[in-house]
């Protein structure tokens, strides 16, 4: 895979390298030339000394039949403007995005871009969901944050135990997507009946955990 890399700080450098060592075809490109000939001599890949949102720089670092195009310098416009380019001018598939402002996600996402990351963010996400609730697990966000997806291990004495999904009375903004039991996967129907013990796997569009443990105490 040919991959083209904006941005030659601590993320583009330790990025550049993971897809080095996978054994992909990694460009970059960074406006610091002392960086540019450390990453160069370190990674032994094409380096171009120049402006990512810069659309000879994006011709010289062969943009043109790039499969993905990754943006992660510091400054978040920069960023989206190169995606951009990316895809409006090579017609880059794939594009992401590093946004150093969480708040910027949604606004990148409307301009096109296929992949905003937020490592702020992420790491919110993780905290909050880790450290402030206690019985259910946060696993993963769905289509750009709109829903997701909760790991919930029921209680022995839970009062849905020997339940069936049917007779639980969840919010039409959640659905148990599937159970785990013993090792075992199980697909549920509206008969299956809840055991304690088991980790069900709920998709919810309540965005608010503890309110959905609620359901299942």
């Amino acid at each position: 895979m040919k991959v083209v890399i904006v941005g030659g700080g601590k993320v583009g450098y330790y990025l550049s390298k993971a897809m080095v060592e996978r054994g992909h075809d990694v460009r970059l490109i960074e406006k610091e030339r002392a960086v540019c000939e450390h990453i160069a001599n370190e990674l032994d890949i094409i380096v171009i000394c120049g402006d990512g949102t810069s659309i000879e720089m994006l011709e010289q670092a062969g943009t043109h039949d790039a499969d993905c195009f990754i943006a992660v310098s510091g400054n978040d416009e920069d960023n989206l403007i190169a995606c951009q380019l990316a895809k409006a001018k090579f017609n880059v598939k794939k594009t992401i995005a590093r946004s150093n402002n969480p708040k910027n996600i949604e606004i990148m996402a409307k301009l096109g871009i296929d992949i905003p990351i937020s490592s702020t963010g992420i790491i919110t996400n993780l905290i909050e969901h880790e450290i402030s609730v206690s019985g259910i697990k946060y696993i993963a966000s769905i289509i750009e944050g709109q829903a997701e997806l909760y790991e919930i291990q029921l209680k022995e004495n839970s009062g849905c135990h020997n339940a069936k999904i049917s007779s639980i009375d969840l919010p039409k903004t959640c659905s148990i997507t599937a159970i785990i039991r013993k090792d075992k996967v199980i697909i549920p129907r509206g008969d299956t009946v809840l055991k304690g013990g088991d980790t069900v796997i709920v998709l919810s569009a309540l965005r608010d955990p503890n309110k959905i443990e609620e359901y299942f105490e």
